[in-house]
């Protein structure tokens, strides 16, 4: 397993597919725009994907919130997009948390700057979905009543 590179081929594609939006459009557009011109540039590519992907997160079986991917790619990895001059932190534990709900094995996170594209492949070393069934435990509900007295 040392030395392999996971979805080689396929992530080589996306990566191109981002250099051309770039060459093609440049700089200082929104992110919804450099979406949409991916978009297109998927389905013409022939790549399976799903835009705003929705996934879930669960605590206890209780949804506690919805996350919406950019894309998800082939049903193998998903992509993020980001427009500004550098990556931050919250970037990072964006796609992780993506990676993480879906119990996919790579994330790539794009980042649209001045100079170009720049991005990173981001591995989930899980690779399994955190929903945990709790249906025969004895956790109890406790519901708190907010009164307005």
């Amino acid at each position: 397993m040392e030395g392999k590179i996971i979805y080689k081929d396929l992530s080589y594609k996306i990566i191109g597919i981002l250099f051309e939006v770039f060459n093609e459009f440049g700089y200082g557009y929104k992110e919804k725009f450099y979406e949409k011109a991916i978009e297109q540039s998927l389905y013409c590519s022939g790549l399976e994907f799903k835009r705003q992907k929705r996934t879930h997160i669960y605590f206890r079986n209780q949804l506690l919130s919805r996350l919406y991917l950019d894309f998800l790619i082939e049903d193998k990895i998903v992509l993020e997009l980001k427009v500004g001059r550098r990556f931050a932190r919250p970037n990072f534990n964006q796609i992780k948390q993506y990676l993480s709900s879906t119990g996919k094995k790579l994330g790539i996170l794009a980042i649209f700057t001045y100079n170009g594209v720049r991005y990173y492949r981001i591995l989930n070393l899980y690779n399994q979905p955190k929903k945990l069934d709790y249906s025969n435990s004895k956790i109890r509900k406790i519901f708190f009543n907010s009164t307005n007295s």
